[in-house]
């Protein structure tokens, strides 16, 4: 198996971690086309469900993804990039995490736990 198998289904799921913290930063997904280009630019290029074409991450906020390291899993159907996060924020909300609202598992009691690194309403104007 020479990476991820696109045959069984069209789309996979790519964890995003940051290479030096370990940090998990989003959860995307991305076809045959998004991983060629992610090989051939060394950039996080992703599949927008949403908006049903290619996500080249950071497009609009700056907010690239360098590639470090590439990662697939046993079934070849998930993949694992470790990334340099630049500009500090993976999250479109702001945020160097998608992940930054914990649940307490005793109680269900949402916290956020992250800390914007830009406002979105700044970066995200309509044109």
């Amino acid at each position: 198996m020479n990476g991820p198998d696109f045959t069984k289904s069209e789309l996979i799921p790519v964890i995003a971690q940051d290479q030096q913290t370990g940090d998990v930063l989003m959860l995307a997904y991305m076809n045959q086309e998004a991983y060629e280009e992610t090989l051939r630019t060394g950039r996080v290029c992703y599949y927008s469900r949403s908006r049903q074409k290619l996500w080249r991450k950071g497009e609009e906020s700056g907010n690239v993804q360098e590639v470090k390291e590439i990662y697939f899993d046993c079934d070849a159907d998930t993949l694992l990039i470790k990334v340099n996060q630049v500009g500090g924020a993976a999250c479109h909300e702001g945020y160097r995490s998608c992940f930054f609202r914990r649940i307490d598992p005793a109680t269900g009691q949402v916290q956020v736990v992250g800390e914007r690194v830009f406002d979105p309403s700044e970066v995200y104007k309509k044109k």
